[in-house]
C-alpha cells in the first residue's frame, strides 16, 4: 500500500513542477520581449532605476518638449519679422541712396548760388533742427529700440539766403531734412535687424540643443529606467516562483 502512495506523490509533484515551470517559462518571455523594445543605446543620465526617477524623468521630459515648442513658436515669430524688416532695410538704403543724390544736387545749386555758406550755418546754428526719440517694441520677449526723427519748428536759418539762393537754400533744407528722416528710419531698422539676427541664432542654438542633446538624453533615460524596472520585476517573479516551487515541494513530499 506504501509504494501507490508514493507513485501517486511522485505524480503530484512532477504535475506541480510542469505547471509552474510553464508560468515561469511564459511570463520572462513577454518581460524580455518588452525590454527589448524599451532598452535603448546613448548617452544618458546617471540615475538610479526607481520609479520615482522614471516619474521625474518623464516630468523634465514633458517640460523639455514644451520649452521646445515655445522656442521653435518664438523662432518662426521672429523670423516673421526678421524678413519684414529686411524688406525694409532693403527698401529704406535705396530710398537713401535717391535721397542723398537728390541732397548732393541741391547743395551744389547752394554753393552756385550763394557760394560757400557753411561758415554762416556754424555760426548760426544754436539749436539742434532734428531730436531722435527712442522707444522700445517688444516681439515675442524681445526688445527692439525703434528710433523716430522729431524735427523742431522754426529754426535760426531763416535768414539764410536772404540776399541770393534763397530758393536753392530752402529746397536744399528741405531735401537734407527728408535725408535725416530717412537715415534715422534706416538706423532704426537696422539696429533691430542686427538685434533680431543675434537672438535667432541663440534661438536656434537652444532648439537644436533641446531636440538633439536634451530630449535623447531623457528619452533614453526613460528606457534606462523602464529597463531595468522591468528586470527587477522578473527577477521578483522568478524569486516568487522559485519559492512558490519550493513550498508545494514541501507540502507535496509532506502529503
Amino acid at each position: 500500500m506504501g509504494a501507490p502512495r508514493i507513485e501517486r506523490g511522485t505524480f503530484r509533484i512532477q504535475r506541480s513542477f510542469s505547471l509552474l515551470l510553464s508560468q515561469l517559462s511564459y511570463a520572462p518571455s513577454e518581460c524580455y520581449s518588452s525590454c527589448e523594445i524599451m532598452s535603448g543605446t546613448g548617452p544618458r543620465e546617471n540615475v538610479f532605476a526607481t520609479r520615482m526617477a522614471l516619474t521625474n524623468t518623464k516630468l523634465r521630459l514633458k517640460g523639455a518638449q514644451t520649452g521646445h515648442s515655445l522656442l521653435a513658436k518664438k523662432r518662426d515669430a521672429l523670423t516673421t519679422r526678421f524678413r519684414a524688416i529686411l524688406k525694409k532695410v532693403d527698401e529704406a538704403k535705396r530710398k537713401m541712396g535717391r535721397v542723398m543724390q537728390l541732397a548732393s544736387f541741391s547743395l551744389a545749386e547752394v554753393t552756385y548760388a550763394t557760394g560757400d555758406i557753411s561758415y554762416l550755418v556754424q555760426e548760426q546754428a544754436k539749436v539742434a533742427s532734428f531730436r531722435v526719440k527712442a522707444k522700445q517694441e517688444n516681439v515675442s520677449g524681445v526688445v527692439l529700440p525703434a528710433f523716430e526723427a522729431d524735427r523742431v519748428a522754426g529754426t535760426d536759418f531763416n535768414l539764410t539766403g536772404l540776399g541770393r539762393g534763397g530758393q536753392q537754400v530752402l529746397r536744399a533744407k528741405e531735401v537734407y531734412a527728408k535725408a535725416m528722416e530717412t537715415l534715422v528710419e534706416l538706423a532704426s531698422l537696422q539696429t533691430a535687424f542686427m538685434i533680431l539676427d543675434e537672438v535667432i541664432r541663440a534661438t536656434n542654438r537652444r532648439v537644436n540643443a533641446i531636440e538633439h542633446v536634451i530630449m535623447p538624453r531623457l528619452e533614453n533615460t526613460i528606457r534606462y529606467i523602464m529597463s531595468e524596472l522591468d528586470e527587477m520585476d522578473r527577477e521578483e517573479f522568478f524569486r516568487c516562483t522559485i519559492r512558490r516551487i519550493y513550498i508545494f515541494t514541501k507540502i507535496l513530499i509532506d502529503n
